[in-house]
């Protein structure tokens, strides 16, 4: 397991693991002692190199006492007992390291990552050697990383994220990857780094670009900045035009998961539709298929899934897509089935081929006999300029099944009152089909998210309200 936030010693550290064969592990340093037992027990873990920065060896050495697999500890800076020095010892060893007929390759275990954890316990994703491979389309068709330039990904490298942003396919495109390490994400500080070290293609998650917009941009220089990308949730439109309005640069959305590459995006010379996510990546063989298996017709909603070439295939001959989730077949098997890998996620598709975003199969709200997918509704909510961030969820209602639900947090500038919940669902009336206007709005200071990936956790949302209107 590494943990070593964005440390150097990360790049040195998961290139020689991939050199030797040891399965990598990258991990956030915001783990607590329960978090590290369960991964150090459900994956086997024999080693760790961990940051000394504050307390996660403290963590790590609690977790210890109930992990007997954890033989080998490294600390990259300082002295502490029973823990080996990285900066120390590291001059002691040989730089090469030689290929041999035993040397892994190609569809042999390489990876793991442990799932964000939406809900339920985290699952361990396994990845093979072909999985920086898949990256190579991420970082040239979708990001844009130029060979001459600076590509700059917001992500700790505890996360699928970093991989898909500061490692594999930058590396292969020669791009040269900018890294900058904070404990805390502040819009101020983070936007001057583009003009100080020319960051000329950008890639974040959704609600750090909303912390953007909030900002007065033009205070900044982002003349450096000549591509800009987005993922980790759906992309609302006012979000896109914002930015746009601001830089000149049109967002380009994409998607993908722990379990793949990118999948689906707005690549290099396409005209991005601002709120899809864009066409399939053409290594995978995309389709939205119904509950029973068919594909779903133009403008109707299904799953998201990915076709296998060979189920029967280590790896399924889809490089870039896991092998499995390691140590849990019953979850494996219902997630790779009939031939096709089933992402959880559900979209329609329109008539020129762009993908829309609906939401996880969990986050439909079924109200009065309506199916009700929550991204329309917080794109509609994040159009009024005092609300920050939204998420949209169903609580129940003992006439209609489930009402929707709108948590809010405001811009610093507006408080909550009876007067303002009225505009909104008036707001939100005017401009969709009545059935979908949130009857219940509650405001928040701020939103439950998974660690490190930043997605809005719905499943926490709908867990906290189950108290409150449960009947």
């Amino acid at each position: 397991m590494l943990i070593l936030k964005r440390h150097y010693q990360f790049w040195f550290s998961i290139i020689a693991l991939h050199r030797i064969g040891a399965l990598v592990i990258p991990a956030s340093n915001m783990l607590k002692e329960h978090d590290l037992e369960y991964r150090f027990n459900s994956a086997e873990v024999s080693a760790i190199v961990c940051t000394s920065d504050g307390e996660v060896a403290d963590e790590v050495d609690k977790a210890c006492a109930v992990s007997p697999s954890l033989k080998t500890k490294i600390i990259v800076n300082g002295q502490r007992e029973g823990w080996h020095n990285f900066n120390e010892e590291l001059p002691a060893y040989s730089t090469h390291f030689e290929r041999t007929a035993e040397t892994p390759y190609g569809t042999d275990p390489m990876l793991i990552f442990f799932s964000s954890g939406t809900s339920g316990n985290p699952k361990l994703v396994l990845h093979s050697y072909q999985y920086p491979l898949g990256h190579y389309v991420t970082a040239r068709y979708w990001q844009n990383a130029d060979p001459n330039g600076l590509h700059f990904t917001i992500s700790d490298t505890g996360w699928g994220k970093a991989l898909w942003g500061k490692l594999y396919g930058q590396w292969m495109n020669e791009s040269a990857v900018f890294v900058y390490d904070f404990e805390r994400f502040h819009a101020d500080d983070i936007l001057p780094m583009f003009k100080k070290y020319n960051v000329t293609s950008f890639c974040a998650p959704p609600t750090m670009y909303r912390f953007f917009i909030k900002e007065d941009l033009s205070k900044y220089d982002l003349s450096s900045l000549k591509y800009a990308c987005i993922a980790g949730e759906a992309l609302n439109p006012e979000v896109f035009h914002q930015f746009y309005k601001a830089t000149g640069i049109k967002l380009m959305e994409g998607f993908g998961q722990t379990e793949t590459t990118l999948t689906i995006a707005n690549v290099v010379g396409m005209e991005p539709k601002p709120g899809s996510m864009g066409k399939p990546n053409p290594q995978y063989d995309v389709q939205v298929l119904l509950p029973d298996g068919t594909p779903a017709g133009v403008g109707e909603t299904g799953e998201i899934c990915v076709k296998l070439k060979d189920s029967n295939a280590v790896g399924y001959g889809v490089p870039g897509l896991a092998l499995c989730y390691y140590g849990d077949e019953e979850n494996t098997a219902e997630t790779w089935r009939d031939g096709y890998y089933h992402t959880g996620d559900t979209a329609w598709v329109d008539e020129d081929g762009y993908f829309w975003y609906v939401g996880r199969v969990d986050d439909v709200i079924k109200s009065s006999g309506y199916r009700i997918g929550p991204f329309e509704i917080e794109s509609v909510l994040m159009e009024l300029p005092y609300v920050l961030e939204c998420a949209v969820t169903g609580v129940p209602d003992e006439i209609r099944g489930q009402v929707v639900k709108a948590t809010i947090v405001l811009t610093k500038d507006k408080t909550g009152s009876e007067e303002l919940v009225r505009e909104i669902k008036d707001y939100v009336k005017e401009r969709t089909a009545p059935y979908k206007y949130p009857r219940v709005v509650e405001f928040v200071p701020e939103l439950p998210k998974t660690v490190g990936s930043g997605k809005i956790r719905r499943a926490a949302i709908r867990e906290m309200d189950k108290a409150k209107y449960q009947k």
